[in-house]
């Protein structure tokens, strides 16, 4: 397990829209040492797709005594 910066997830996602999702391997690899292609593909499809969770509102909370 590692983590991924966001700069680093930009760079991998540009070598992926340029080059193709091999190209990316290599840009992952740059970063972080995998040397399996299959474990190395995996987490670079994983990083692509990946987007940030929405931000939920606020919940509201009812007010003392309030009935619902």
């Amino acid at each position: 397990m590692f983590t991924v910066s966001e700069d680093e997830r930009a760079a991998i996602c540009r070598a992926y829209e340029e080059g193709g999702e091999w190209a990316a391997v290599v840009e992952l690899r740059r970063f972080f040492p995998i040397e399996d292609n299959q474990n190395a593909l995996f987490a670079v499809r994983s990083i692509v797709r990946w987007r940030p969770a929405p931000v939920s509102p606020p919940s509201r909370r009812a007010r003392n005594g309030a009935s619902q």
